[in-house]
């Protein structure tokens, strides 16, 4: 029989299959397999058929007096509605989720009936509540030996204990979680659910090793998850960021371009969220017409697009824009701990180009006090090192050179190439002004190769113009430019110049076409000319 056919093939996770068996049999009679279409639509990128034939799942076992199936189906669509950013419509669904809830025997869906509880007041900014409902849900999974549960509690709690600040418990519940991940022991929507929050988390604490080390763990699921369904765009938001924080900056971009394609008939926000990523890529790779453009699409389809937009207008010299929307994102933030810190940091940037040394000590304190709670090694960098550039403004040089030194190495141990450079940058001017003019160079000569190998036009200029002040060189020439051209004059190649500069050839060559412009000329030997004419060799 085809209802036969139909429900083998969900049970082989052939949802393409199972999807035009199931379509072919409409109207379906019985609760369960609407249940299965609903499935074989979700995974086949379906959502609206999905949602359908869910809701009629849910009736059907309503009406039959199902409370177990119907409070899952209830819990089940509060997901999904709170996914595609419908707050209301979930919310409902989660109070009659609640309403089947108070008519369970103890059983697994009870836990499960607590754990969305947990979810959603982790979310609505109460973790100290949730907390509790989270263990009775991995209680319940372990009496039970409900391995989708457990999994699914496990990593929740952790989520709630990184929230109120106990990052070191948190991070290992959250490794616990992967293990049944990679284990390949939960069905393919725990997997996904789990996978990406955790990985998400990964990259609001900067952990990029851990996330780097359970996303290619978990890459044989991603690949193996059918691309029209809504994980993959998930996902792949999580690997711009992973990408974006380790320094690869185009694929960064890639990965959000793509990510905000494929999720833009699924949720607008998270498709904006894409798009956010993509303009901070391009901020920092100086394309500021592109990045303007991605931050106005996110706004526009309900993503704030700060601290990012706040930073393009310091690039573009609006100070008092950047000062006013970072004072109104900060006010109205609900996101975590990381986002804050992301936005005071900003902020302080801002207050000091706007000479206000008063609003940046008050981010300053408060991103002392995050670090204090949470001592996430992330936050503690991101405190030094604004500590550090306001103590700097102040002419507290001793205090200054102490906050950023220790900026700087947390940086590197965490292995983010562009705050770290940031902070040597820092450093290097706070040496500058302790009078070590020769440590204070070779600080930002590393700042200026770091910022070169990533791309970072932007912060490469300022780090150049601190070194050599190209407006003493000819032609518009930037300190590296030059430097560049001197070793082309004495003969170099690209690869020996690489070698020297500490760059990559790459870099060398993107120099030389860029001084090829300025210079007017078509030819290395051209260049060496002009070199020796204006005592640049």
């Amino acid at each position: 029989m085809d209802i036969d056919r139909a429900r083998d093939a969900v049970e082989r996770g052939s949802w393409s299959e199972a999807y035009d068996l199931f379509l072919a049999l409409e109207p379906l009679e019985r609760p369960e397999d609407r249940e299965r279409f609903a499935d074989a639509a979700w995974w086949t990128g379906r959502i609206e058929e999905s949602i359908a034939a869910r809701q009629k799942a849910y009736t059907g076992y309503a009406e039959a007096g199902n409370d177990r199936r119907a409070g899952w189906m209830s819990a089940r669509l509060c997901m999904e509605h709170f996914l595609r950013d419908e707050p209301a419509v979930g919310a409902g669904w989660f109070a009659r989720t609640q309403r089947h809830a108070k008519s369970l025997p103890d059983c697994v869906e009870l836990g499960f009936a607590a754990l969305l509880e947990a979810t959603v007041l982790l979310f609505s900014g109460d973790p100290e509540t949730a907390l509790p409902l989270a263990e009775r849900a991995t209680e319940i999974a372990q009496r039970f030996g409900d391995r989708e549960l457990l999994g699914m509690a496990i990593h929740t709690q952790g989520l709630i204990l990184i929230e109120q600040g106990h990052v070191s418990e948190g991070v290992a519940l959250l490794d616990e979680a992967m293990t049944s991940v990679v284990a390949g022991e939960l069905s393919d929507f725990f997997t996904g659910a789990i996978y990406c929050s955790v990985i998400g988390a990964c990259l609001e604490l900067a952990d990029v090793r851990r996330a780097g080390d359970w996303g290619e763990a978990a890459r044989a699921w991603a690949e193996s998850i059918p691309p029209e369904s809504p994980f993959p765009g998930m996902c792949r938001i999580n690997r711009a960021q992973l990408a974006s924080l380790r320094g690869d900056w185009p694929q960064a971009e890639a990965e959000a371009v793509r990510a905000s394609e494929e999720l833009a008939s699924f949720n607008s926000a998270l498709a904006g969220e894409a798009l956010y990523e993509t303009g901070d890529v391009r901020r920092r790779l100086g394309d500021l017409a592109g990045a303007e453009a991605a931050f106005e699409r996110a706004h526009e389809l309900g993503f704030e697009p700060q601290p990012g937009l706040a930073l393009l207008r310091l690039a573009q010299g609006k100070v008092e824009a950047a000062v006013a929307a970072l004072r109104v994102a900060i006010t109205g933030t609900s996101g975590g701990r990381l986002h804050r810190t992301r936005l005071l940091w900003a902020f302080a940037d801002a207050a000091l180009a706007a000479a206000d040394p008063d609003a940046g000590r008050s981010a300053a304190d408060e991103l002392d006090a995050i670090a204090r709670d949470s001592n996430a090694p992330v936050l503690v960098a991101s405190a030094a090192t604004v500590r550090g550039s306001l103590l700097l403004a102040e002419g507290d040089v001793p205090a200054a050179m102490t906050s950023l030194r220790r900026a700087g190495a947390l940086w590197q141990e965490l292995r983010l190439p562009y705050e770290g450079a940031r902070a040597r940058m820092a450093y290097g001017l706070a040496l500058r002004a302790a009078g070590d003019e020769d440590g204070a160079r070779f600080e930002l000569r590393a700042a200026l190769a770091a910022f070169e190998r990533l791309g970072a036009a932007g912060d490469a200029a300022a780090a150049s113009d601190l070194l050599g002040g190209p407006k003493e060189l000819p032609r518009g020439l930037t300190a590296r430019e030059a430097e560049v051209l001197r070793l082309v004059a004495s003969g170099k190649t690209n690869r020996d110049i690489a070698v020297e500069l500490v760059i990559s050839e790459h870099t060398v060559a993107r120099h030389l076409q860029n001084m090829f412009v300025k210079l007017g000329v078509a030819s290395r030997a051209a260049a060496t000319a002009f070199a020796y004419e204006h005592g640049l060799a």
